[in-house]
């Protein structure tokens, strides 16, 4: 909510009624008060009941204190508490903010037997008006709360509710607990950081983040941190922060002040009662991670594991191991994070926890100190990426240079996901190339052979596998990832260096972690890297997000043995004959002798979304491959294969295979695919880009105003095109048949039936492009958002309602070609 800064006194007052006082009566005229708020009109009561009682100001007036004097002159000058029985609240408002004070906390003002009363409170420059400012001010400044209408609606009419209550006496704060401690740390970063004095951007670089801060904040009492073991801890009226004995024996810290004298500080909280209930200190504490910066909790690997996640995988690791894995191996987390991973495990002698984090290191020890299993001194700082292992602690370090306690060893980890990259969406540029291991590991001496591990090794998780590997052998591996390891294309060197065998693993759906965004899945993996194999395919539980299992699934492992389809579908691009070597043909060798290019991509189906059919190449990477009656019908196949089947997180990785060749006998397929590729949404071939070859219908068929410009696909359909033609001769030449009508099946045909009723219906209006394409119609009805995408509906019913008959029926076909889609082995069950 904001009000303008030039509406007029009376209508700003109207206006903060409305939003904010609806439900009270807010009509009321007392002597000279420009605002009062009392409860709804009880008739059985004698005398009013007032809850507040306000003064106004157009536009922002900067002090509000001035309009808090002016009220009390106003109050004191008509002595309106002999008249009226006095609210718990004083206010002041203007088109920006409003305030609140309590109306006892100035009670003692009106007591004066020496003040002169009889002045006008509206002048500021009077010697009573500054004397009153001067007695008030601190008051005012201390005990006032201030409420921006804009970035604090919520908590006004939250402070409000609670608040003017009749007969309540004491204020009620805004109470903190687990689900809302998030929430209140955004308005802290708006309302308090920036008054600590801080250089933020320096101190992120030594891992010190505003975060910790607010815990010293919201976990104190009378401005005191309860809570020592914190990195950070506020005294008063300053923060101290690495606390530690230095080289004399001597205590010492770094201390951050306020550059306003703690204002905006002690402002803030007064709104909200600080600290939270003692049941929510360790939740709070342990959820540190929500609170840390996207990019350094990615660098970090921060993501807080889900405990039902945690749970889950400590039965598995039980199952692999046998019951008594706990006593009889070794645990390190070495991106413990917060340490929430290692919940639930018994022996804490044999548990091992470091995280790059001093702040993190901190809170798993103030863990301890509140009863987690874990020891101290088996809770370090470590980074394991560029730290070398001389810097464990000695017993650990015994471990990993101990060859057969080596192999009793389990890195139980959940790593970072931040991959390098162009640094948009979740690739980062630096994070996962700015340390030690990437610049090791980009080449790995394996048996005298040289591997290059690419680009798989800009992925931080990687990095963490292919170190512990490398340099903890022959190890347990527990650890949670996506499933890029075992089936991503890019990943094939990884496989090819990582021999492991195995054991066990589950699969989740990734949007149960916190701050991961995106529908794939997340698999929990448990590798014996003393076993060398390569692994074929495993058989995995799927949960679902509450726990349960919905399927078994086999996983397999893909390598360069096992062909895609795009190995398939470049069997079928266009090459010039005239070119002993069979070069592949661009466009100018082409000429206009081609319908359309096809886009295609990575073949898995979180890629499916860049397959689509246009009049012209762009600068996307991919493969393009240029269609004409030659390839039309492979190529027809590819984006039905693709797309037919929708994307979903469990599916997210898996990959389009070489087909069997059965498919090349299945016409009823083949046609299928052709129905399904001419109406599809992502066949964006557009007339307004070039002449139009994909019209499936005659101009008798939809009533057309004029000829089109190509009969191509027509042509095709009825087996007219001369698929025998010589070099020299054109594409588009129509003669006679050289094989046989294309015959669809019932489903395909019902898909022609929707199209025809829809093309009819546009060719009906007037102004119109008489060889408009699916997409043109499309466009035509929908028309484009700001953004220049197209809208998702029309306003036109009769539009919607025959595509929406289109796509039921599109559907319908879908589903039919989807089983073929296993049957001929574009994808594995």
């Amino acid at each position: 909510m904001y009000y303008s800064k030039t509406i007029r006194e009376e209508e700003l007052k109207n206006k903060v009624a409305r939003d904010y006082f609806q439900s009270f009566d807010n009509t009321q005229i007392i002597e000279e008060i420009d605002f009062s708020i009392a409860p709804k009109k009880d008739i059985d009561k004698k005398e009013n009941e007032y809850f507040l009682w306000a003064e106004a100001k157009k536009g922002n007036k900067n002090d509000i204190y001035e309009s808090f004097v002016q009220l009390i002159l106003t109050i004191g000058k008509k002595r309106v508490f002999d008249k009226h029985l006095p609210p718990p609240f004083l206010g002041a408002f203007d088109a920006e903010k409003i305030a609140f004070i309590q109306y006892y906390k100035i009670l003692d003002v009106f007591n004066q037997n020496d003040f002169n009363w009889n002045v006008t409170p509206s002048n500021h420059e009077s010697k009573e008006f500054k004397q009153l400012y001067n007695l008030v001010e601190n008051t005012l400044k201390n005990e006032s709360y201030i409420y921006k209408f804009d970035d604090d609606d919520k908590e006004l009419k939250e402070f409000i509710r609670v608040n003017f209550i009749a007969g309540k006496n004491s204020i009620s704060k805004v109470q903190i607990d687990k689900n809302n401690f998030v929430n209140i740390y955004s308005k802290w970063l708006n309302a308090v950081k920036t008054s600590i004095s801080v250089d933020w951007d320096k101190a992120k670089s030594f891992g010190i983040i505003d975060a910790d801060f607010y815990l010293a904040d919201l976990l104190s009492e009378n401005n005191l941190t309860l809570k020592e073991k914190l990195y950070v801890i506020l005294k008063t009226d300053h923060y101290e922060l690495d606390r530690k004995i230095d080289d004399m024996g001597l205590a010492s810290s770094k201390e951050a002040y306020f550059y306003d004298k703690q204002k905006s500080h002690n402002e803030f909280w007064k709104r909200y009662q600080r600290p939270p209930k003692e049941e929510y200190w360790d939740y709070i504490i342990e959820r540190r991670d929500l609170l840390v910066p996207q990019d350094i909790r990615e660098r970090k690997g921060s993501y807080f594991t889900p405990q039902i996640w945690v749970e889950k995988s400590q039965e598995y690791i039980a199952e692999a191991l046998g019951e008594n894995w706990q006593d009889e191996y070794y645990i390190w987390d070495c991106a413990a994070g917060t340490g929430n991973l290692l919940a639930g495990l018994t022996n804490k002698y044999n548990i091992w926890a470091s995280t790059l984090d001093k702040a993190d290191v901190e809170i798993m020890k103030e863990r301890v100190k509140n009863g987690a299993n874990l020891l101290e001194n088996h809770i370090f700082q470590f980074d394991f990426l560029n730290d070398e292992f001389d810097k464990l602690p000695k017993d650990l370090k015994a471990i990993i240079d101990d060859e057969e306690k080596r192999k009793k060893l389990v890195i139980y980890i959940n790593p970072p996901y931040a991959e390098a990259g162009s640094g948009t969406g979740r690739n980062k540029p630096k994070v996962a190339t700015d340390n030690k291991t990437y610049f090791i590991y980009k080449t790995v001496n394996i048996e005298d052979a040289r591997i290059k591990l690419g680009t798989s090794l800009k992925e931080l998780f990687v990095q963490f596998i292919i170190k512990i590997y490398l340099e903890i052998p022959n190890c347990i591996i527990a650890q949670f990832s996506t499933l890029k390891t075992i089936q991503a294309g890019n990943f094939e060197e990884f496989r090819n260096i990582f021999l492991a065998k195995l054991e066990k693993m589950f699969i989740v759906p990734a949007d149960t972690f916190d701050n991961v965004n995106g529908d794939f899945p997340i698999g929990f993996f448990i590798w014996n890297t003393s076993k060398k194999v390569k692994n074929k395919y495993i058989i995995s539980n799927i949960f679902d997000s509450n726990g349960e299992i919905i399927k078994t699934k086999k996983i397999y492992f893909f390598n360069k043995e096992i062909k895609r389809i795009n190995d398939w579908i470049n069997n079928y691009k266009l090459y010039n004959k005239k070119d002993s070597k069979y070069k592949k043909i661009g466009k100018s060798e082409i000429d206009e002798n081609y319908i359309g290019i096809i886009m295609a991509d990575a073949p898995d189906f979180q890629n499916n979304k860049y397959i689509s059919i246009m009049n012209e190449k762009t600068n996307r990477h991919g493969i393009f491959i240029y269609i004409n009656e030659k390839n039309l019908i492979p190529i027809c196949i590819y984006l039905s294969v693709r797309l037919c089947i929708e994307a979903d997180w469990l599916n997210d990785r898996d990959q389009f295979l070489y087909p069997n060749s059965t498919w090349e006998d299945d016409k009823e397929f083949q046609n299928d695919c052709v129905a399904f590729t001419l109406f599809h949404s992502q066949n964006r071939i557009s007339s307004e880009q070039g002449i139009n070859h994909w019209i499936p219908f005659t101009e008798s068929d939809v009533n057309s105003k004029d000829s089109f410009s190509s009969h191509f696909m027509t042509d095709f359909i009825a087996g007219k095109i001369k698929k025998t033609a010589s070099d020299n001769d054109s594409l588009f030449s129509s003669g006679a048949t050289s094989s046989k009508p294309l015959k669809f099946s019932s489903e395909a045909s019902a898909v022609f039936e929707a199209g025809l009723a829809l093309w009819k219906y546009y060719h009906s209006f007037d102004l119109i492009n008489v060889n408009a394409s699916h997409y043109d119609i499309r466009a035509f009805f929908q028309k484009f958002n700001d953004k220049g995408r197209m809208n998702p509906t029309s306003k036109d019913d009769t539009y919607n309602s025959l595509l929406s008959d289109l796509k039921f029926n599109l559907d319908i076909l879908a589903k039919k070609i989807a089983v073929k889609v296993y049957e001929h082995g574009f994808l594995k069950e």
